[in-house]
């Protein structure tokens, strides 16, 4: 059994799936998911998962050279906002509705327990070299 990193089975199998220019759609548990990306949903409990949490995992775990976040973000969860800015490398912001369109791309979705507004980012991954 790992010891470190991330122990889920679904999410470490999918994330070393991932490739060059996939997207990975980090979300709340009202975010509607498109059919079509793998789901990995990690929500236990209103919370639980933080957005927050997993977003740092996740940011250990991948490259990521740009990511999308929706521009209404900083009036409703000024939160999630302020960790999205210093966090996140190359923070595109959009209208919501843009966002939710974006999220038909995505090669994987992982569902936190985020239970407050617009804690959702679209990653794209980079590569390490």
């Amino acid at each position: 059994m790992k010891k470190s990193g991330i122990l889920n089975r679904h999410l470490a199998g999918a994330l070393a799936e991932l490739g060059h220019g996939d997207g990975v759609l980090i979300c709340d548990v009202g975010m509607p998911i498109p059919p079509g990306p793998r789901v990995v949903d990690l929500a236990f409990r209103a919370g639980v998962p933080s957005f927050a949490e997993v977003l740092d995992g996740l940011l250990d775990e991948l490259v990521v050279e740009g990511a999308t976040a929706a521009e209404e973000t900083a009036g409703a969860n000024p939160e999630a906002a302020r960790l999205l800015t210093a966090r996140v490398p190359g923070l595109e912001l959009v209208p919501h509705e843009r966002l939710k369109a974006l999220t038909s791309s995505a090669r994987l979705v992982v569902r936190t327990g985020e239970a407050r507004p617009y804690a959702n980012v679209l990653l794209r991954c980079g590569v390490f070299f």
